[in-house]
């Protein structure tokens, strides 16, 4: 005799765990989605129809990637993105909301709008035709009115209110449109365009919540001039780590940490966690060794110095062994390198979104 069907059963299996989290979340709570903003950190292939030179879905990226697949991933293999959906147990790749093949079920266990080059300062996406945060948040829109088309309004609402919404962003803003391109100098001093940031994070956080969002993971600004192609653009003949762009970069986080505590008290129920990984990605920096990595002054494509999207190709060599190097490009990690900083970050901050 066959047994019955246990009903319960299967309506409380909603969420397909595709990996087996290794973080554990409270007893009791549950994270159905990620949902990722911001720029190319995070990016998972937004880009890849985009005119703009800001694009990577074309080799040597991805070399190490399952199957070895340039998906517009900023790297030779997984993106922080990946890691923490894997992380947590939802599914093990965190696909681009631009994907043609998304499911339903892809879109309510989460999706990235992350948009590489793109930054808080609305200047930055335009000067390299990328995805704006404001149509990131556009997009968002038009994602929530698709879960509510396939799982109706009281669901829609569950996976909204319980998420987890990250966003990365900031590192363009200071190397590129302040200090390289230089375009916002006239107008304003490093404090004041820190401030532009600021208030421009917290509307976009603001807008989040007004949508229905209530976790968020805010990251700070990485250590910007101690990447490679800041190095060599502005520290100088022994490309030593670029101060002015780190001290601008913790100033943004220093207000961005204090505006934080601030939207926490004003957004009813909502749990919004500042991350710093200035921190630990300046100790991976400076101390490889300590880490198993060797090489973090120059990345893997090309001489290392300056290469990074359309000038990192085919026909730039790349180091025997991404897994010894920081960075897979001149500006961007390695798999390797978020394989040490992502799951002790996610550790340590994963109790306050709940």
């Amino acid at each position: 005799m066959r047994p019955k069907t246990n009903i319960c059963h299967l309506s409380s299996w909603q969420y397909p765990r595709i990996t087996e989290g290794l973080v554990k979340i409270p007893p009791g709570k549950t994270m159905p989605a990620v949902i990722v903003f911001g720029d190319s950190i995070m990016d998972t292939g937004m880009n890849n129809n985009l005119k703009s030179v800001i694009r990577c879905n074309f080799p040597p990226y991805g070399q190490n990637f399952p199957g070895q697949v340039p998906t517009g991933r900023f790297g030779n293999g997984k993106v922080p993105s990946d890691f923490i959906v894997e992380e947590l147990g939802i599914k093990e790749f965190l696909p681009p909301y631009a994907d043609p093949s998304l499911k339903p079920e892809d879109l309510s266990t989460g999706v990235c709008f992350a948009s590489g080059g793109t930054g808080y300062d609305p200047q930055t996406p335009e000067l390299v035709s990328v995805i704006s945060l404001s149509e990131q948040l556009n997009m968002f829109k038009e994602y929530i009115g698709k879960l509510k088309a396939s799982f109706g309004e009281e669901r829609t609402n569950f996976i909204l209110a319980n998420s987890l919404y990250l966003v990365v962003a900031g590192s363009d803003d200071i190397a590129n449109t302040y200090f390289t391109i230089g375009i916002r100098k006239a107008q304003y001093d490093v404090p004041a365009y820190t401030d532009l940031m600021v208030n421009s994070a917290s509307s976009f956080l603001q807008d989040l919540y007004a949508l229905g969002a209530r976790r968020f993971g805010v990251f700070s600004a990485p250590p910007i001039g101690c990447v490679p192609s800041q190095r060599t653009l502005a520290g100088g003949i022994q490309r030593q780590c670029a101060e002015k762009y780190n001290d601008a970069a913790k100033l943004f986080n220093s207000k961005l940490s204090a505006s934080i505590d601030s939207l926490k008290s004003n957004l009813v129920n909502s749990k919004i966690v500042y991350v710093d990984v200035y921190t630990p990605l300046l100790d991976l920096i400076l101390h490889p060794a300590n880490f198993g990595l060797k090489v973090s002054e120059k990345g893997c494509c090309g001489t290392g110095a300056i290469e990074v999207a359309i000038l990192c190709t085919k026909l730039s060599p790349t180091c025997e062994n991404p897994s010894e190097y920081v960075f897979w490009d001149s500006y961007h990690p390695t798999e390797q390198a978020y394989s040490v900083l992502i799951p002790p970050l996610l550790r340590k901050y994963v109790n306050d979104f709940f």
